[in-house]
């Protein structure tokens, strides 16, 4: 079966005074329909511009989307699509979230006028059609009260109800496609699980796929079917969610995880955090971008070679050139390079 979305060697750059950001360098993953994709990592680590990439909300110039990148959804490239080809695909079959709802919203229109914007350019509906779409909507994503509220101004709802808004506005054309950009930032536990809950509802009563941006691993680990992990604008572990969780080999996701708290530990033991800093994406350092910060580097082979995403077990990929594991001790002579990688990168060039 094709992939709903299918992204394919995405590449995005922006040009600054200090020179070339390599903001995406070379992303591909693939979507099922009804299917939760979890996209994970730092800031900066290129997750929200993959996501603007899909949509084309990129300011072109200083963006550029690299010619030879594809963004296949449902058979044609939006990368090649014109602005009005673009209109009538965004808002109807794929929809965004964006990460704060305050700034997201228009304050000085009303919660009503900006969901049935959307329903009568796409849906074609009349003002009473669409205001009784709006709050069947807003009753969908748990708002109380709805129709009442139709008429109510951003400021006059929590952050939590705000973000309910956007998720109604996303899927009030009922997109195919579902892109949540960190819908859970700045909100408590209790309205997390609650955000979502109704994604995870709207999922299975109107099929729709999700793509989940965050940078937390414990707000995908129930909500997602497959989870990449960014570093450096590039996909360095790709898994199963069960797969990744139980047995994650590349050691930045290792990171990640090992600062999480965990309830089932029995004895306490103090969260272990990232040293150092994301790296800079005008002058990304040489060969594996991680390896300054890695405890199990081997800086004469780290920095000679960029490590491909290679598959270490079945349907799990990992861009690290040893076969380590969360039980691996963080020293060098514990992690031995995959035999025959290093020569096989420089047999092609690739160092």
């Amino acid at each position: 079966m094709e992939p709903l979305l299918s992204v394919q060697h995405l590449k995005v750059t922006f040009k600054t005074d200090n020179g070339l950001v390599k903001a995406v360098n070379d992303v591909s993953f693939d979507l099922n329909e009804g299917e939760t994709l979890g996209i994970v990592g730092e800031s900066g680590s290129g997750k929200s511009v993959t996501s603007m990439a899909i949509m084309r909300l990129l300011p072109m110039p200083p963006a550029r989307i690299d010619p030879t990148s594809k963004v296949i959804f449902r058979g044609r490239d939006l990368v090649k699509l014109n602005d009005h080809e673009m209109r009538k695909i965004r808002g109807k079959e794929i929809a965004m979230i964006f990460q704060d709802p305050m700034t997201s919203l228009n304050p000085v229109m009303t919660i009503g006028k900006q969901i049935t914007e959307s329903v009568k350019l796409h849906l074609k509906l009349n003002d009473k059609a669409a205001r009784n779409r709006a709050t069947d909507l807003l009753k969908l994503v748990g708002i109380p009260s709805a129709g009442d509220r139709l008429d109510d101004y951003p400021h006059q709802f929590s952050g939590g109800m705000r973000q309910r808004v956007m998720i109604a506005m996303g899927v009030s054309c009922d997109p195919k496609l579902l892109i949540a950009d960190e819908p859970t930032t700045a909100l408590d536990v209790t309205i997390q699980a609650q955000i979502l809950e109704v994604l995870k509802r709207l999922r299975q009563e109107l099929g729709t796929a999700i793509i989940l941006i965050t940078h937390d691993l414990g707000v995908v680990a129930g909500m997602a079917d497959r989870i990449q992990v960014m570093y450096a604008g590039r996909a360095v572990e790709v898994a199963g969610a069960r797969a990744l969780y139980a047995n994650p080999r590349m050691p930045y996701t290792i990171g990640l995880l090992n600062s999480i708290p965990r309830l089932d530990e029995t004895e306490r033991e103090r969260l272990q955090p990232i040293p150092g800093m994301p790296p800079d994406m005008i002058f990304l350092p040489p060969g594996c971008p991680f390896e300054p910060r890695c405890p199990f580097a081997q800086p004469e082979v780290c920095r000679a070679t960029e490590p491909p995403l290679r598959e270490v077990e079945p349907n799990h990929y990992a861009a690290c050139l040893f076969d380590i594991d969360r039980s691996t001790p963080p020293t060098t002579e514990a992690a031995q390079p995959e035999a025959g990688l290093i020569a096989a990168e420089t047999s092609t060039g690739a160092v």
